[in-house]
């Protein structure tokens, strides 16, 4: 075959012909057979199939061809005539399979082409095949929609080969309108681009069948004019238009799309790094050189001119060569390193270890490639031997990548604003791609960082030595952990790299099994220092986050970036290289107690739970790590994992808590995870919330309690029981009731009785008689609870005066509330027993509660003066006390008044039959409404006072 061919020019002004236009299109057929034959060669024998029969399963409909569907599937490829070699291959495949004449049918598909990398230098074994199959424009939904699925079966199909194969379906009318149906995924860049997409089909494309591009027939220098020139060539007849398919011209790229393109290799390049360099910096270029031609009227030009080699006008050279040109030009020479780094591995072709001779053309053309840049033996060993690349060599070359893709991110988009223009890519698909940017580079506290997007096949480690700070012996009174490999003699620390420092153990065992560094197989050396870690508590660390995540962790799905981000997955590490009862372990001791639980063991009550390592992922498949190891961690941990959840209650978050089994470790792993499990189950209960509730936690002696306002959630830390009482009485702004822990307040079952009976919208009153003396509970219409004990004769003295105060306040209410829908279902009275083997609220209708008692009625009438107390002035039935006229003295007064009253001068409590407070009990804010409790809280108070002076 002819190197090269005389220049043909087509000059549409002193005209054209015929037999011009066959030999410049036999000189396109021509070349697009060397390209075939280089992709067919790059497939083993086993996968040339795939190829040999592509056309012929479009062109048939046959049921014994992979791929078929149904009769009704749209079929024929126009003007495709299966070669010897197809028929072949096809009946290989199935051995009934025969051809048919179709007659005179006219067929459905118009072209299919084989476009990217296949039969270029860039074409590795890894490299997938990229199809487009262009249908008539006349097809309903339905037909379009069937061959989509037969497309889909037929991926399917190759993948059983290994062949990656991706089969685009769409017209060329809706090409032009772009109209084409495309989101952004894998392999399909979406809204993103239009024309660079088009310039790089025009310059790698293979025709595999049907209508050739018109796009061949319009010279280069004509680009602007392409459309009068190829209506000129239909029109006139110079051709046969059904002979051709017409995706239309590439003059230029409008500036709208670079933006777009740029994101979209952006996006390719956290996977795929070295080809989508090469595009990123072509984009670039395109934008900031537009004076240059575009490639692919390069690669036209060229074809005129006569150049017939496929070595001269394979794409990756001619893309390299001007990027070389640019970037020379601009004095980057590292920018150049990167590129021709990019373009070797890309290729994937190791020279180092490839046998002199060999007669391959793509090892023959990148070695031309090496000897002209220079590069040394050195230099291609060490990329052809990426596998034994180490960690900080795939974290150095990681910098420069995400530098030079962050570079020209920046560089697109100040050009899209320079120009004034939307970019030509959707809002959707711009958040997709900005939200895997994001994830896969944003630096944030806590985030795993992934060093190798695809750099180096493993990072894998045989052996790896974990060191404590405090075991050097320069580094006393030091926390941090450093991480070795090789490391068998820990004195030879002082004169061995450190890999990594962190400040805790987990986050350096998370770092190194995210990153591959750390396998089943590693072998492991431990130096602990002052901390208890050990080589069985890493083996069981590494077990647990094996079973947590997945290595390699794939990508976050389409589906949910374009979601919000949400927690998936938690798992907790408690009390990593740390013994939770060391300053008892030290003197040989352990706590026998009948009390066993984890956050409150044996008679002292210890909370066994010192550290958390909260490792999280996310619906973006973003690995984090928080450390909790002062204060209230556990509690701390908790409210943060309620905060994540609060904003997609829907799907709650899979908690697994991991302890090391030395001790107490797998009790405390229980523990936490019942707690998590408890805590979360009541306030998301049915997939939504955050519920309305106040929950109660015992830990170390302590109470906390749980709530929130809002989404935001809180805690109250109290150190006593009637510390949390005194809590629990306080106002609410809604109805919130009480939910104790499984192991909180279990000295005080009673009170765990009252508050799950509580229920909205009414006034409950609890009480339980012990001797002569009673307890009593009130929880409110908003779920506050208060509790006071007082003497204890019969039933009708204990209830009658409290259920006549309580119907004043309710009587009032309503009166006030007439138009309010809300209001109080009623008053209900219950005795708390111990039935059953438990403590039960049980539900009283005794008659002689409603009865009404004899005695003086005594109200008090709440005055609030500036920012003092609240004073009160009291009535006896008719007799007034205000605090105006009798000041401190007015309770003695009220005392005296009383006993005056009474004739046989018994000493017995009084009660008050009504209290009214005024609405600003807080001098800086008024209160609408005043709740129960805070009415009972000053009728005990004023009680109290008033019966000491009775009884004195």
């Amino acid at each position: 075959m002819s190197t090269h061919n005389p220049p043909i020019t087509l000059d549409f002004e002193e005209g054209i012909d015929r037999k011009t236009l066959r030999r410049l299109r036999d000189r396109f057929i021509a070349l697009n057979q060397q390209r075939w034959e280089r992709a067919h060669s790059a497939l083993t024998y086993r996968q040339q199939v795939v190829l040999d029969v592509l056309p012929l399963v479009f062109h048939l409909n046959h049921p014994s061809l992979p791929g078929y569907l149904d009769r009704d599937c749209p079929y024929g490829l126009s003007h495709y005539k299966p070669s010897a070699p197809t028929l072949n291959a096809a009946r290989r495949l199935a051995r009934a399979f025969s051809l048919k004449d179709e007659g005179k049918r006219k067929p459905d598909l118009e072209a299919l082409f084989l476009m990217g990398s296949p039969g270029t230098l860039g074409h590795s074994v890894a490299s997938d095949l990229d199809v487009w199959l262009c249908h008539r424009s006349d097809l309903s939904a339905r037909n379009v929609q069937c061959l989509e699925r037969k497309a889909d079966k037929l991926s399917a199909w190759a993948a059983s080969f290994g062949v990656e194969l991706h089969v685009f379906v769409f017209s060329v009318e809706d090409w032009r309108a772009g109209r084409q149906r495309a989101e952004v995924t894998g392999e399909n860049c979406g809204s993103a681009q239009h024309y660079l997409l088009l310039d790089e089909f025009y310059r790698t494309s293979i025709h595999l069948g049907g209508c050739y591009p018109l796009w061949w027939l319009i010279p280069a220098s004509e680009e602007e004019n392409y459309e009068a020139c190829a209506r000129q060539l239909v029109d006139c007849r110079f051709i046969k238009g059904s002979d051709y398919i017409d995706f239309g011209a590439v003059p230029s790229v409008p500036p709208e799309e670079f933006l777009g393109a740029g994101v979209w290799q952006l996006y390719k390049g956290m996977d795929a790094p070295w080809k989508s360099i090469l595009k990123l910096l072509l984009t670039e270029c395109y934008a900031l050189d537009s004076e240059q031609p575009l490639l692919s009227r390069v690669f036209k030009a060229a074809v005129y001119d006569g150049e017939a080699r496929a070595d001269r006008l394979d794409p990756y050279i001619l893309l390299y060569q001007r990027l070389e040109r640019w970037l020379l030009a601009m004095e980057a020479p590292q920018r150049l390193d990167l590129v021709r780094r990019s373009l070797y591995l890309k290729a994937g072709l190791p020279l180092s270890r490839t046998e002199q001779g060999v007669d391959n053309w793509r090892v023959r053309l990148l070695q031309q490639l090496v000897d002209e840049w220079g590069w040394s033996p050195a230099v291609l060993r060490n990329l052809d031997n990426r596998h034994q690349w180490r960690a900080e060599d795939v974290m150095t070359l990681r910098r420069t990548i995400v530098s030079e893709l962050t570079h020209s991110y920046r560089l697109l988009s100040r050009l899209a604003r320079e120009h004034g223009t939307r970019a030509a890519i959707s809002s959707n698909d711009m958040n997709l791609l900005g939200r895997k940017l994001y994830a896969a580079f944003q630096r944030k506290a806590g985030k795993i960082e992934l060093i190798n997007p695809g750099l180096a096949p493993s990072l894998g480690e045989e052996n790896l030595a974990f060191h404590h700070q405090s075991g050097q012996g320069e580094m006393p009174g030091q926390d941090g952990w450093l991480l070795y490999r090789d490391l068998e003699d820990p004195s030879d620390a002082f004169w061995q790299p450190v890999i990594r420092r962190t400040g805790n153990l987990t986050e350096l065992m998370l770092w190194c099994y995210c990153n591959g560094l750390l396998t089943r197989t590693t072998r492991l050396n431990v130096r602990s220092g002052t901390s208890t870690a050990s080589v069985a508590e890493l083996r069981e660390m590494l077990d647990a986050l094996a079973a947590f995540i997945p290595f390699p962790l794939a990508p976050a799905s389409r589906e949910a970036l374009s979601r919000g981000v949400k927690p998936l997955r938690n798992l907790l590490f408690v009390n990593v290289g740390v013994d939770p009862q060391a300053h008892l372990t030290e003197r040989g001791l352990h706590k026998l107690s009948a009390r066993h639980d984890s956050l409150g063991f044996s008679g002292g009550r210890d909370n066994l739970v010192a550290t958390i390592d909260q490792v999280a992922l996310n619906s973006w498949h973003e690995v984090s790590l928080q450390h909790y190891a002062s204060g209230d961690t556990l509690i701390q941990c908790l409210k943060n994992v309620l905060a994540s959840v609060a904003s997609a209650p829907a799907d709650l978050p899979e908690i697994q808590v991991h302890s090391y089994k030395s001790g107490h470790g797998a009790a405390i792993a229980r523990r936490v995870q019942e707690l998590f499990s408890d805590v979360l189950r009541h306030f998301f209960a049915g997939g939504v919330g955050p519920h309305p509730l106040r929950y109660v936690i015992e830990m170390d002696r302590r109470y906390f309690l749980l709530q929130f306002s809002g989404i935001e959630p809180g805690f109250v830390a109290l150190g006593s029981a009637e510390a949390l009482i005194e809590q629990l009485a306080r106002p609410q702004e809604r109805y919130v009731p009480v939910v104790f822990d499984r192991h909180a307040m279990l000295d005080d079952q009673p009170l765990r009785a009252v508050c799950q009976a509580s229920e909205p919208a009414s006034i409950q009153v609890f009480f339980r008689v012990v001797g002569n003396r009673a307890k009593l509970w009130v929880v409110d219409e908003r779920g506050s609870i208060f509790i006071w004990d007082q003497g204890y004769s019969n039933r009708r003295y204990l209830l009658v005066p409290l259920l006549r105060f309580l119907d004043n306040l309710v009587e009032r209410r309503q009166l006030r509330q007439l138009d309010s829908p809300v209001g109080i279902a009623g008053i209900h009275c219950y005795e708390v027993v111990y039935r059953d083997g438990q403590w039960k609220a049980e539900r009283r209708f005794d008659e002689d509660t409603s009865v009404t008692l004899p005695g003086l009625e005594v109200q008090a009438i709440g005055v609030q003066e500036g920012d003092q107390h609240l004073r009160f002035d009291i009535f006896c039935g008719d007799q007034e006390f205000s605090v105006q006229e009798y000041g401190d003295q007015l309770i003695p007064a009220v005392a005296h008044y009383i006993r005056s009253l009474r004739q046989t001068g018994e000493t017995y409590p009084v009660y008050l039959t009504d209290v009214h407070l005024p609405h600003d009990l807080d001098p800086h804010l008024y209160q609408q409404d005043i709740q129960t409790t805070q009415y009972l809280y000053y009728r005990s108070s004023l009680e109290a006072s008033l019966n000491r002076h009775l009884m004195a």
